[in-house]
């Protein structure tokens, strides 16, 4: 049976009453089935024609009810601008009930600022088609903002069903429209606000909470070119994300396993055949640095350069370049049956097979290159132009680098 305002508004107080956080967030949702019954009964509706159900329910209520409806009537007629809108009104006036209760409201808090970020993705990308100006995520990320200090100024709630259990996922939603919208450095004034206020540690967080955490500090520490601080939080995410969120796996992977590759460690063909984008993406890469195929290596770089760029990942893999290179050293060495004095132009011959266009002069600032970055152990006798090598371990693991990451911020 489809349901009216007025049955409507009923199960909004009966929510209310219960303190059951989960129906009241069911009850705000625009996609839920009530949503398109309310769009149905009301053709056209304005917020003129549906005052009479001002002070049918407690305040803020009626507002919260009347400004739902305008939403679902703007989504069912295709106009996410005025959805967006009118939902911000909706985000308004429940702002105000939620500042005076507790944490059972978080789960409609969560609702309605995805949907308010939902929303506003729609709004942008409709006005971008239609040759039109909008900024709807930003005013979204300022909205979701004030959710934050709602959440983080919470005093007087016991410590268990306190406001500051929804922290965390806030930020994750206020982080989420800042990289869209490519405003990343507004990150800041959010995770000082995080570090300066007392709050329970992100460990007794639920573990969605922190796998997102997590992430975005990561992503924030890699464009910041803090990369050992990137790979920590971005492999602690890895490990504690659920094994069925297949993307949010693959989101992550595809940041953590370059970092890895610096690293010098290779991801594994089980690994990446569970994520064919990502193979698709390193398996070039991969197949050069383990056969020492610098030019195949170029080629991969130069046919992924879009990609790459857009990922903010060119860098990254160009950096990893390196390791292609001391591969194919490496493989010059073994030819010379690991000898410890090898002529410099062993290694130019090497470079010119690889189809690498380079002089001899070049070659040799390569080779003092890898051994100046710990790739190789030895030194070159200029005036003999000969590379005298370590009797041991003379080409050391790429993972046993005290710094692998130093090269990369030079």
């Amino acid at each position: 049976m489809p349901m009216n305002l007025s049955s409507y508004l009923a199960q909004i107080n009966d929510a209310i009453l219960a303190e059951n956080g989960n129906n009241l967030a069911y009850l705000l949702r625009p996609t839920s089935p009530q949503g398109k019954d309310l769009a149905k009964e009301f053709r056209n509706p304005t917020r003129q024609s549906l005052r009479k159900y001002e002070n049918a329910i407690a305040s803020p209520w009626d507002d919260v009810a009347i400004s739902y409806v305008l939403v679902c009537s703007h989504v069912a007629r295709k106009r996410p601008g005025e959805a967006f809108k009118e939902h911000s009104q909706l985000v308004s006036s429940f702002f105000r009930f939620f500042t005076e209760n507790r944490g059972w409201t978080l789960p409609a808090l969560f609702s309605i600022l995805r949907d308010s970020r939902d929303l506003a993705h729609d709004a942008d990308l409709h006005a971008k088609y239609n040759g039109e100006k909008s900024e709807a995520m930003e005013e979204a990320a300022r909205i979701i903002a004030k959710a934050f200090s709602n959440c983080i100024t919470d005093r007087a709630s016991p410590p268990d069903q306190s406001r500051k259990w929804g922290i965390y996922y806030v930020v994750g939603l206020i982080l989420k429209c800042y990289f869209r919208v490519k405003r990343i450095s507004l990150s800041k004034n959010v995770l000082r606000a995080l570090q300066a206020n007392d709050i329970p540690p992100l460990s007794q967080y639920p573990r969605s909470h922190q796998v997102t955490h997590r992430y975005y500090i990561g992503m924030l520490s890699f464009l910041n070119e803090e990369y050992a601080k990137a790979e920590e939080e971005l492999t602690l995410a890895f490990y504690q994300c659920h094994i069925e969120a297949h993307r949010n796996q693959e989101r992550i992977l595809t940041y953590l396993i370059p970092l890895r590759i610096i690293r010098g460690h290779l991801p594994s063909d089980e690994l990446l055949d569970r994520f064919p984008v990502l193979k698709y993406l390193y398996i070039p890469f991969i197949s050069a640095i383990k056969n020492g195929d610098l030019a195949a290596y170029d080629r991969a770089l130069d046919n992924a350069e879009h990609k790459l760029l857009e990922l903010n990942l060119w860098l990254t893999l160009e950096k990893a370049r390196e390791l292609c290179m001391r591969s194919l050293f490496r493989r010059a060495w073994i030819a010379t049956d690991k000898g410890t004095r090898i002529p410099i132009s062993m290694f130019y011959v090497s470079l010119k097979i690889s189809g690498i266009d380079t002089t001899q002069e070049e070659a040799e600032c390569f080779v003092a290159n890898m051994i100046y970055k710990g790739y190789i152990k030895g030194y070159i006798s200029h005036e003999r132009q000969i590379v005298v090598l370590s009797q041991t371990n003379a080409f050391p693991r790429v993972a046993d680098r005290p710094s692998p990451f130093a090269s990369m911020t030079m």
